[in-house]
């Protein structure tokens, strides 16, 4: 029995059980059905309702005839003018590909020739056959609101496509606080990477301290063994999302949302940044300036009055910083007591031949390599051949285009060439002989005459 039929059925019986004991008399049956007519009740949506003698005495005969049940509203089944073999020909169309709508089916049905029928009935119709509205066929999954209780117990993380800049396209990594609403860590780089989202996450804690978890997606950045590790060393735990359920994360997308149509419109209004430098200079002072002030919808406040009340996280040192967004690769030393790392070879100690180590490093130096087994540091790696400075992941941000110099090369020589044209002197005119024909230019190469030009 569907949940509304069974309130209604539940609230008829809240009604009649006391009518129908067996010792009333009939006079006290009256009485009391009377009594019961005679005041309002708490309908079951919770509406203050009255009934009539009349229908509690057909309750009552509906329930000795046929018990709970009959108590229940009859379901009404709406003629439909749509033909059944069109209704049947959705189905098919529905169940054969789940993620088609039922706008979809609708065209379908009409390019096919089975019929028109609009989007709006397909939809009640796949809702009475239990089809749903899901991309996958199935009813879309109910998320509850939720919030943490306190500043740093989660920061959501995301990754957002900005503009073109400076002729590259351009990705910002954000992580906001869950309770606050905080920009905690953000950044905007040319990669979607771990490097840079590794660069958000520093900035945060540097300026906020650091939270007790993160709760991200499952893009490439953030499964990263480089990005847990430094999580790890940090001790902060990871969350990734159900992939496929992107709600799950609606704090950091309406930031993103936010970002676009306050921060980013205007930033196309004024013509864009002119680098990278300049789009994050003039982000941080949006965030910092104007979000974190504005009172947000959800908590009635600005994120930054929450902030100003809330405990304070811890920072870490700069000594542990480091250490959790140093890179790491796992190798096993060879015979002849060394370790390749990106085609690079390192001399290590010989009393770790045969041992699984650990080569902990800047990402953008390769020369420096510190070996740790089993977490105990072991000396550095000696570099032997170097082909690679920086780890095939650690892209640089690109270097800005060049300037023009304002110099035109050929243009200017061509200037030079016409003015010296109009310079030069016809020498038979000078000489003033009769009939000569005016040379333009001395001849560039003798005739083999004695060097006479002839």
């Amino acid at each position: 029995m569907e949940p509304g039929r069974q309130a209604t059925a539940l609230f008829r019986y809240s009604l009649i059980r006391e009518l129908a004991v067996p010792e009333l008399s009939a006079a006290e049956r009256g009485a009391l059905i009377t009594a019961l007519a005679g005041i309002d009740h708490a309908g079951p949506d919770g509406r203050r309702v009255t009934v009539s003698p009349v229908t509690l005495r057909r309750w009552l005969r509906a329930w000795r005839a046929g018990g709970f049940d009959a108590l229940a509203p009859a379901v009404r089944h709406q003629p439909t003018r749509t033909p059944a073999e069109v209704l049947a020909a959705a189905e098919v169309l529905k169940r054969e590909a789940p993620k088609r709508t039922a706008a979809q089916v609708a065209r379908a049905l009409a390019e096919s020739g089975k019929g028109a029928v609009s989007a709006r009935t397909l939809q009640r119709h796949f809702a009475r056959a239990g089809m749903g509205t899901g991309s996958d066929g199935r009813p879309p999954r109910a998320l509850g609101r939720f919030e943490t209780t306190g500043l740093g117990e989660m920061w959501t993380g995301d990754a957002l496509h900005g503009p073109i800049v400076a002729g590259a396209k351009t990705y910002l990594f954000a992580f906001i606080d869950d309770w606050a609403r905080i920009i905690a860590g953000w950044r905007w780089g040319l990669a979607e990477d771990t490097l840079r989202l590794e660069a958000a996450l520093r900035r945060g804690i540097e300026s906020r301290g650091l939270p007790e978890r993160v709760f991200v997606d499952n893009g490439s950045a953030f499964v990263c063994g480089q990005f847990h590790r430094a999580l790890a060393v940090l001790g902060i735990r990871i969350v990734h999302s159900t992939p496929g359920h992107a709600a799950s994360r609606g704090k950091i997308e309406r930031f993103f949302r936010t970002v676009r149509g306050q921060f980013l419109v205007e930033l196309e209004a004024r013509g864009g940044a002119g680098d990278l430098a300049e789009l994050n200079e003039l982000f941080g002072a949006w965030v910092e300036g104007v979000y974190h002030r504005a009172v947000h919808s959800e908590i009635d406040e600005a994120p930054i009055a929450r902030l100003v009340r809330s405990r304070r996280l811890r920072v870490p040192t700069p000594a542990e910083l480091r250490e959790a967004f140093l890179w790491a690769e796992r190798r096993v030393v060879t015979k002849t007591a060394s370790v390749s790392l990106f085609s690079n070879h390192y001399e290590v100690d010989p009393a770790l031949v045969g041992a699984k180590v650990e080569l902990v490093f800047d990402p953008f130096d390769l020369t420096e390599i510190e070996v740790r087994y089993q977490g105990r540091a072991m000396g550095r790696a000696i570099p032997r051949r170097i082909g690679r400075h920086v780890h095939p992941a650690a892209r640089p941000e690109a270097a800005p285009e060049p300037k023009p110099s304002g110099i035109d090369y050929l243009r200017l020589v061509a200037a030079r060439v016409a003015a010296e044209e109009s310079r030069r002197i016809g020498y038979a005119a000078m000489a003033g002989e009769s009939g000569a024909t005016e040379v333009d230019q001395p001849a560039l190469f003798s005739s083999g005459d004695g060097g006479r030009a002839s």
